[in-house]
Formats: structure tokens, C-alpha cells, sequence
């Protein structure tokens, strides 16, 4: 995790300087940190919303290991990316069942907005061998437990409304929106205009 990728420069790095954060981004660094995460990062500091972008790989050591599940327990809206590398990663599915868990227990005031990045809705609803393949190969490492914790994951997510990127890179919309309206026209498309994502239902 690069601590200076946080919105909150002040961090130290201690879980008890973790702050609630509006946005919680989860994604695969090879697959996105150069391109459509850090785009989509920036576009959401502009508009003032504080998100919490975590580097795949910068995962080192305990203290990392800790705050990881602080940031995702102060998030209000969570944001997987999902790509075509996603489930290779134990981080990512690792957040993406804690933030199921801390949905299903905070209802009214936390929610998942799935993006799909070079991947269909079949993918993520474990129907094709995308995602299949790799979890086989956690389960080698992890166990049985531990594979279906993340199955039920990806099974829980793939029910929820999404959207699917359509091409690379992100744009603004044509107005910059006050904070968490901001991001919400942003997956959402609820304003009239351009839009890089078309919106699907994964069930």
C-alpha cells in the first residue's frame, strides 16, 4: 500500500490514524494502478471525495497487513475493479469478502459498486474459467475454507448491479459534482452526458 496514494496525507501508517473514508478502491495493481485505478483515483480527489487507494504490491509486513482491514471497516462505499487478473490476487479477494461482510452487517450505510474492466459478467459469477482457474490454484495454498469464503464473495458481488468499462482510460463528467454525488454520477451515469461505462446486471 503506498501511503501517499491515501487522500489523507497526514497518515502515519499506525492502524489508529486510519480516518473514515468515503471510497474504498480494491483492485489488481498490474492491471489497472497505471491506468483506469489511478485515473479514477485522481478524478475522485478533485472532486474532494476522500478514498483510500491501496497498492497491491507494497502488501508487506503487519502493519500493512492491519490497517487494510481499518480502512475498509471506515469506508462507506466500496469499489472492486474487477479485471481480468483479479482473482489471482489473495489481497483482492481478501478485501472484496471483508467488504461483503461489513455490507451485509452495516446495510443502510455502506454499499458495493463493482466495476467490470476487460471482463464479462460471466467471469465474476464464476461461469467461465477466468476466475475458476485462479481460485483452484488458492485453494492449493489456502484450503477449501478459504476458497469458498471467496467464491461466496465473488457469488455475493456478482449480484449487484455494475458497470462494465468499455474502453481504457476514464473521463470526467462534463460538470465536477460536489463529493459523493460526484462519484455516484460517475458509475451511476445519472446525468445527462457521456459516460465510459454501459450498465449491466450482472444477475
Amino acid at each position: 500500500m503506498d501511503m501517499g496514494k491515501s487522500s489523507e496525507a497526514e497518515m502515519s501508517g499506525s492502524v489508529s490514524s486510519v480516518i473514515d473514508y468515503e471510497v474504498f478502491l480494491s483492485f489488481r495493481g498490474p492491471d489497472t494502478r497505471q491506468g483506469f485505478a489511478d485515473c479514477l483515483y485522481h478524478d475522485m480527489q478533485e472532486a474532494n471525495i476522500r478514498v483510500f487507494f491501496d497498492e497491491e504490491g507494497l502488501h508487506v509486513g503487519k502493519e500493512i497487513a492491519d490497517e487494510l482491514p481499518m480502512a475498509i471497516k471506515k469506508s462507506k462505499i466500496y469499489v472492486p475493479i474487477f479485471s481480468k487478473g483479479y482473482a489471482s490476487s489473495p489481497w483482492c479477494l481478501r478485501e472484496l469478502a471483508q467488504m461483503v461482510d461489513c455490507v451485509k452487517s452495516k446495510p443502510s450505510e455502506k454499499e458495493i459498486i463493482p466495476i467490470l474492466y476487460n471482463v464479462k459478467p460471466r467471469d465474476v459469477k464464476l461461469k467461465s474459467q477466468q476466475y475458476i482457474s485462479a481460485l483452484e490454484e488458492h485453494e492449493k495454498k489456502f484450503g477449501c475454507k478459504t476458497r469458498r469464503e471467496w467464491e461466496n464473495a465473488l457469488k455475493s458481488v456478482a449480484k449487484i448491479k455494475g458497470r462494465e468499462l468499455k474502453k481504457q482510460g476514464c473521463r470526467l463528467p462534463p460538470k465536477k459534482l460536489p463529493s459523493l454525488s460526484f462519484l455516484r454520477y460517475f458509475l451511476h451515469g445519472s446525468e445527462v452526458g457521456f459516460h465510459p461505462f454501459k450498465s449491466i446486471a450482472l444477475v
